[in-house]
């Protein structure tokens, strides 16, 4: 019996470390996912804010573009219409 004894001891010891294991196993699982599962989503958030600020630039360069172009449309407006007045200016003192 008491080798019995000894065995059933021993085994029940067996099960206390594995259930012991186990659950240590489980809890640092736990805690590497969610350690991971935080860099992951500062990843994101990250790559995010990239994509919004990229997306910021892009606006304000096509806008510049816009009003650049808007600029230079009036600027040759405005010598055509420099070049034609000199023109008229130029036919009427020549006629008088």
């Amino acid at each position: 019996h008491m080798m019995a004894f000894i065995e059933q001891e021993a085994s029940e010891k067996v099960e206390e470390i594995d259930a012991k294991a186990e659950e240590e196993f489980n809890i640092e699982k736990g805690r590497l996912v969610q350690t991971q599962r935080v860099k992951i989503m500062d990843y994101f958030e990250k790559k995010e804010k990239q994509i919004d600020q990229h997306k910021k630039i892009q606006m304000s360069n096509l806008k510049n573009q816009g009003r650049l172009k808007v600029l230079k449309t009036r600027d040759d407006m405005i010598t055509d219409l420099l070049l034609e007045a000199r023109q008229r200016l130029a036919e009427v003192t020549k006629d008088a």
